[in-house]
């Protein structure tokens, strides 16, 4: 066990702690009245639960940090019709919150498999097309069988509806089948079918689901330029309390715990925009610390995935990459009213349990990446002697 904790890369671990303490503090601050005057809980009710999914996180990464990557290939294929038959059954079992079909009620939590799926597809992607690699000829049909099922897990979340989920499974998806080392041919005739594919679920969408066009989401989605001159209508009021916020904040913020944006005018404060709480409590300055630690992560991944020594590790590595950069450019930007709002929870920063859950896990597998690329180094090493 020391072995394996030895080859970690410790700049990325300390950033997963360092990101995990200050999301449990800031969601204990920006939740804090929300808990008491909207929930009727107690104050540290929203901290505890998180709490309790971060140990779980790393509880199970840890065991996830001892298993070899090649026993993906085990499991891979009954994860994903795992995460197909939830994603399904949610149309009949699930719960409807902010409008999406999106949640399983447990009773102790709620279980988003979106979440799961995201991580789901990036194994199955990364041991299929490993696999695939090995043969001599690759026929079409190799190629975009696993694009497709890809597809279908962005119409059943598009579905519930979750356009954020959606667009975050079409960027990993897009990402890995960009980064595979496949002729231009191959890629140009995938290109025409996904294209095709597009047009065909967006003529559908307009001509048979005037009901999705006229749901809130999609009102949120097409109308979300200028906020503040629509504070009083659900598509501007939250953006524009956000900008309210860091406003407040300035450099040097108003000091941790004296927000005063989450006294119920940032209905989501300690989910979707705990960003701009941290700028009004501690500062800009720290708002873009945030978001520079944020890209330090995302540099070691790639750090990562560039010395890795097969197919397999380099789509894991690349995949989670994608990963978190969707989620935090789609936050961020959403935040900021760059584009539009689509309930995007920000990496171990927002409170959200199956998320955070997930983001641990994926980074604990980039943590095992690193493990198995030093032992490749060291192998090679003993060969050359």
């Amino acid at each position: 066990m020391k072995k394996v904790f030895s080859k970690m890369n410790f700049l990325l671990l300390t950033l997963m702690i360092i990101y995990s303490v200050f999301g449990l503090l800031m969601i204990f601050s920006a939740s804090s009245v929300a808990a008491v005057l909207r929930y009727q809980v107690p104050t540290n009710y929203f901290f505890i639960r998180q709490l309790m999914w971060i140990i779980l996180g790393y509880g199970v990464g840890i065991v996830v940090l001892h298993i070899p990557t090649k026993l993906y290939r085990y499991g891979s294929k009954i994860a994903m019709f795992g995460i197909l038959f939830l994603l399904g059954f949610i149309f009949i079992a699930g719960s409807i919150s902010g409008g999406a079909q999106s949640w399983y009620e447990m009773g102790f939590a709620n279980f988003q498999p979106l979440e799961l799926a995201k991580i789901v597809l990036i194994v199955y992607l990364a041991v299929y097309y490993h696999r695939m690699a090995s043969k001599k000829k690759i026929s079409l049909w190799n190629l975009i069988y696993p694009i497709i099922i890809a597809i279908i897990i962005f119409i059943l979340i598009a579905m519930q509806p979750d356009f954020g989920g959606a667009f975050i499974i079409f960027f990993i998806t897009a990402l890995i089948f960009f980064s595979l080392p496949i002729g231009k041919r191959h890629k140009r005739t995938v290109y025409k079918i996904i294209g095709f594919g597009v047009v065909v679920l967006l003529l559908a969408v307009t001509f048979l689901g005037k009901s999705i066009l006229q749901s809130y989401q999609v009102s949120r989605i097409l109308n979300y330029t200028n906020p503040c001159q629509r504070y009083s209508d659900d598509t501007g009021y939250q953006v524009c309390n956000g900008y309210i916020a860091i406003h407040n904040g300035g450099l040097w913020g108003v000091g941790l715990g004296n927000s005063t944006q989450k006294y119920l005018y940032l209905p989501e404060a300690h989910t979707d925009f705990i960003f701009p709480i941290i700028c009004e409590e501690l500062g800009l300055i720290v708002g873009i610390l945030v978001v520079t630690g944020y890209f330090i992560i995302l540099f070691l991944i790639l750090s990562i995935a560039k010395e890795t020594s097969n197919l397999r590790n380099s789509i894991l590595a690349y995949g989670i990459f994608a990963y978190l950069l969707a989620h935090i450019l789609v936050n961020l930007l959403g935040v900021l009213g760059l584009i539009p709002l689509t309930g995007v929870p920000l990496p171990f920063l927002s409170y959200g349990g199956s998320y955070n859950l997930c983001v641990i896990i994926a980074l604990f597998i980039v943590q095992r990446i690193n493990v198995e690329n030093k032992e490749d180094k060291i192998k090679k090493k003993i060969e050359n002697l």
